[in-house]
């Protein structure tokens, strides 16, 4: 069975992408994480390629990202590292063996000026280091493997790992009265849904950015209050502007992605982020 190797392992996209390997009987699936590549590590990676990678490899997934938005803004370097350099390194090295290669990256390289949903050749210009780090990793990968598929998506949540709905869960069952901002706009989506899209990639003969959330437009607001009401409706959440909640790094107030380009070049069914958050609460069985 051919192999695809997977970087990550315990980030929401890979582990989704984990429970649904025994969906298909293709490929067999190898996920490394950073207890086999320290990703900061141009040798580790090296290291990986010439000497460890599996012979029967035929594909690589990246589900390896530095997440911590505000962190970022004093760790650009390992932010850097992580989000642009690890995927270039990976890019060149499928680009050499002739094989495909899935990145996922964010909304948050764009600037958040625009009114109507971002189409993946909008002019990029974004305003966090994490923003700037995932940029530049987008262009690098596609500068280095043509071939590459990159996946833009937002807001991902899931049962896995730390995201905004399960920290709106924990919060609902602790407090009685969250404060959320109401004026940064744009789609939540599911890691399993985003999974999906990356697995169906890889058959796939399409290249460049693609771009994916699940269907809707929120606010950090609306989506905090979908999740409490479901669980705790004696919980209130309250709407508040972005300069009550100060952050080290600044957010796009609007980050709609179009996914036009995605539905007319991929087949992975796409559905309402609420039902999507339903799904998941019900998984964590809240």
């Amino acid at each position: 069975m051919q192999t695809i190797v997977v970087f990550g392992s315990t980030g929401q996209v890979a582990q989704e992408i984990r429970s649904l390997i025994h969906l298909q009987k293709k490929y067999h699936f190898e996920f490394i994480g950073r207890d086999v590549i320290n990703f900061e590590s141009r040798k580790d990676i090296d290291i990986f390629f010439q000497e460890k990678l599996p012979k029967d490899t035929v594909g690589f997934i990246n589900a390896v990202a530095y997440t911590a938005v505000d962190l970022a803004e004093t760790e650009f370097e390992k932010a850097y590292l992580i989000n642009a350099e690890a995927p270039a390194l990976i890019a060149d090295y499928s680009n050499r063996l002739g094989m495909k290669f899935i990145h996922f990256s964010t909304d948050f390289v764009f600037d958040g000026l625009k009114s109507s949903p971002y189409i993946e050749s909008d002019k990029k210009n974004p305003l966090s280091a994490y923003g700037k780090t995932k940029s530049i990793g987008e262009d690098l990968v596609l500068e280095r493997n043509s071939n590459a598929i990159v996946i833009r998506t937002s807001w991902v949540f899931s049962r896995f790992g730390k995201n905004f709905l399960k920290t709106m869960l924990r919060l609902a069952k602790e407090k009685e009265i969250i404060s959320v901002v109401d004026d940064q706009i744009g789609t939540p989506t599911w890691a399993k849904d985003l999974a999906n899209l990356g697995i169906e990639a890889l058959d796939s003969n399409q290249s460049g950015i693609f771009q994916f959330s699940n269907e809707g437009v929120a606010s950090w607001y609306d989506f905090a209050y979908e999740i409490v009401s479901r669980v705790n409706p004696n919980c209130k959440v309250l709407p508040i502007p972005s300069e009550a909640y100060p952050t080290p790094a600044r957010r796009p107030s609007y980050s709609v992605l179009s996914k036009k380009k995605m539905r007319e070049s991929f087949t992975t069914e796409n559905f309402h982020w609420k039902e999507r958050v339903s799904i998941v609460i019900d998984e964590l069985n809240f």
